[in-house]
């Protein structure tokens, strides 16, 4: 989409969407205090000290993907969310699950795109841990790839409307949002762009620490 080329638009978007994953996940470690919640590769054993939107400053930098990559990121993270309803997004897993949907996205939407490797360097994990996350979700989002242009079209229109009203969405308004059985979260469905279904959100994370020490700058 030409519009997501204007270098005024991106980190508007970056912005957003961190602030969006961040009321989620808050959200989500309210709730999950009072319920079992499923441990999976994507689940750390602390919160990291990075904080989401400088995770997602830091992999929209070096990550060199096409910014259409983060829309559809968007979109693996909300049907992870809908077939895994066991795993809700929570600080505890938001910026593995971040950095794995953005590689897939990358290697599914760009001809050209750099390897498990790279994305590893960029996400401050090691690369045998980034292959597990990768082949994770995957299956966790049934080889559900492909998405319409229509889906791409819904997904970006509500973030930009959101960001033209120039505040971050409640948990409530989110399409990341709260569902059924006090989990959050409100999704698209993607059959109908137009309508919207409640559904339960997930995301998890791993047993290492984010920190800015921790993360090297990958070599190009």
């Amino acid at each position: 989409m030409a519009e997501l080329e204007n270098p005024n638009v991106m980190p508007n978007l970056i912005t957003f969407l961190s602030s969006l994953l961040q009321k989620v996940a808050e959200s989500n470690d309210v709730n999950c205090r009072s319920q079992a919640q499923k441990i999976s590769v994507f689940h750390g054993l602390s919160r990291p000290t990075i904080s989401i939107q400088n995770y997602l400053d830091r992999i929209y930098k070096y990550a060199n993907c096409s910014p259409s990559c983060f829309i559809v990121a968007y979109v693996y993270l909300d049907r992870f969310s809908q077939r895994q309803p066991s795993l809700p997004i929570n600080s505890f897993n938001v910026h593995r699950l971040l950095i794995t949907s953005v590689m897939v996205a990358a290697k599914f939407m760009d001809d050209m795109c750099y390897n498990n490797s790279y994305y590893a360097q960029v996400g401050g994990i090691k690369t045998a841990e980034m292959n597990f996350l990768e082949v994770d979700f995957l299956f966790g989002l049934g080889f559900e790839l492909h998405v319409t242009p229509n889906t791409f079209h819904a997904y970006y229109s509500y973030l930009q409307r959101e960001m033209l009203l120039q505040h971050p969405p409640s948990v409530a308004e989110s399409t990341l949002s709260l569902g059924r059985s006090l989990k959050l979260q409100l999704c698209f469905n993607e059959e109908d762009s137009n309508s919207h279904q409640k559904q339960e959100l997930a995301i998890p994370d791993n047993d290492s620490d984010f920190t800015c020490a921790d993360i090297p700058v990958p070599a190009k």
